[in-house]
């Protein structure tokens, strides 16, 4: 048995009224060095064509796909190969964070301020959103839900989703990745990171 101790450390911050970030743990950043990094990429990708998108991901991701755009057969074969164990836990969160969401969706409301004069606030979605969903060290079928969910909920019509190429799985995203989102009806994802999944979006 693992004990809870092996897996979460636990502050008690009740009588600490000052210093707090010398307790918290904090991941350091260069952002100078990561500017520098990441810079040339986007500059790379602004005035570049697919062609350099596919050097990049040779380049960052030691492998690119056929296409950038993963095709539905690739798609269907991740949501067929998916274990019903996992199919069950998956089904079930897109069902709790739809219940959360749909509670936050807002209506429109009429405030009359003077007689015959009235203001109407109106929340209008976008027409296309492009979402991330990282890839690197961890499958987080988790992140498409959390980013897809809630742009279903607000109405955006068109659904774009980036995720990295891998080695493993031939240069498509994650298998795990691929099933969640035929699950939650996107079919329009691309198989690129980093930086340079930027133009995703745009793409068609």
């Amino acid at each position: 048995m693992v004990e809870p101790s092996s897996l979460l450390r636990r502050l008690d911050l009740r009588e600490v009224h000052s210093g707090y970030a010398e307790l918290l743990p904090r991941a350091t950043l260069d952002v100078k060095g990561a500017l520098e990094i990441v810079e040339p990429i986007i500059e790379r990708v602004k005035n570049g064509s697919e062609r350099d998108l596919h050097e990049i991901s040779r380049e960052l991701d030691g492998i690119a796909p056929e296409s950038l755009r993963v095709p539905q057969e690739v798609i269907a074969a991740a949501l067929s190969s998916l274990s019903n164990e996992l199919k069950v836990v998956i089904t079930e969160a897109i069902t709790r964070v739809r219940k959360v969401h749909s509670a936050q969706v807002r209506t429109t409301s009429t405030v009359e301020v003077v007689t015959g004069g009235t203001v109407e606030e109106r929340w209008i979605p976008v027409d296309r959103v492009g979402l991330y969903v990282p890839g690197g060290r961890a499958v987080y079928p988790s992140s498409v839900i959390m980013n897809v969910v809630p742009a279903q909920i607000a109405g955006v019509q068109s659904i774009a989703l980036a995720s990295p190429p891998q080695k493993e799985n031939g240069g498509w995203p994650h298998p795990t990745i691929l099933a969640t989102c035929a699950l939650l009806g996107i079919d329009e994802i691309f198989a690129i990171g980093g930086a340079q999944a930027l133009p995703c979006s745009h793409m068609a």
